[in-house]
């Protein structure tokens, strides 16, 4: 088992009908311990099937992923999976199963068998984590958006993974929601070291990331820190993406002749180059 790397697809592959197109297309990752990896791409590039293989939600056509070491092609390793690698989807709505607060963030637990005195602090602990700890006894119909999302990834926070994937869970949200959930899970990862694959269409929260993936067809199209990615323009613009407002002002610059470096993705880094240049 490579400690240093909890989740690793090995040229993994994904096809939702046995003749159709590869949805995932020999796409090999190895992502690291304590890292947050944003997954880019427009829809039908693969990212949430991708998410799905590494939860095991699906299995893959060929090669292989590993989550802790574990294949998720052993039928007996599923839940243990399951519980290393936690996911929290797009529908808050989809995931709250309970009608309070509480009793919600314990299903997963329950499900596990988890003993009820080891569950109460693991319960508080998760609450806490994500600053819902004043709303443990609310109906979760009652919370707003992003106040749902914080319960389910509360939810999966509880069970103790050494990995949250998150797919498309700001989708949803308003702009002050997205912010929300975003800013909670870089905190759970900072702080407890959790491994992060949130998967996006939003450049400005990838740009947020230690690492951006591209998939585009299938395929890994990009994979670097967010500066190397989002400097390439014409290529995103080729992959039918967006980049961040500051990467496409900073380009326009370029072109301008102002001689403004790559890499710059916030107005800080703007103001910054800009006093340099000036």
């Amino acid at each position: 088992m490579d400690d240093m790397h909890p989740i690793q697809t090995q040229d993994v592959t994904y096809r939702y009908e046995e003749d159709g197109r590869l949805a995932v297309d020999h796409v090999s990752l190895s992502i690291e311990k304590g890292s947050f990896v944003a997954v880019l791409g427009h829809n039908g590039s693969g990212k949430s099937t991708l998410a799905k293989l590494m939860n095991a939600l699906y299995l893959p056509g060929e090669g292989r992923v590993l989550v802790c070491g574990l294949d998720t092609l052993e039928e007996e390793h599923l839940w243990d999976v399951r519980r290393h690698a936690g996911m929290v989807f797009q529908n808050p709505d989809n995931q709250i199963v309970a009608t309070v607060v509480r009793e919600d963030v314990a299903f997963g637990l329950e499900n596990l068998g988890v003993p009820q005195p080891e569950m109460l602090p693991r319960i508080e602990d998760a609450l806490s984590a994500v600053r819902m700890t004043d709303y443990a006894a609310a109906a979760p119909h009652m919370l707003s958006g992003g106040q749902k999302q914080r319960v389910a990834v509360a939810g999966v926070l509880a069970m103790q993974p050494d990995v949250m994937i998150l797919d498309e869970s700001t989708a949803m949200l308003d702009p002050s929601g997205r912010e929300e959930v975003l800013g909670t899970v870089r905190k759970l990862n900072r702080e407890k070291g959790i491994t992060v694959v949130w998967i996006t269409h939003f450049m400005e929260e990838a740009a947020t990331a230690d690492r951006v993936v591209v998939l585009h067809q299938g395929k890994v199209a990009l994979d670097g820190a967010p500066r190397e990615v989002f400097a390439q323009t014409e290529a995103l613009k080729g992959l039918g993406l967006d980049v961040p407002p500051m990467a496409e002002l900073a380009h326009m610059l370029r072109e301008g002749g102002l001689p403004l470096p790559a890499g710059v993705l916030t107005v800080e880094d703007m103001v910054k180059e800009l006093r340099a240049c000036l």
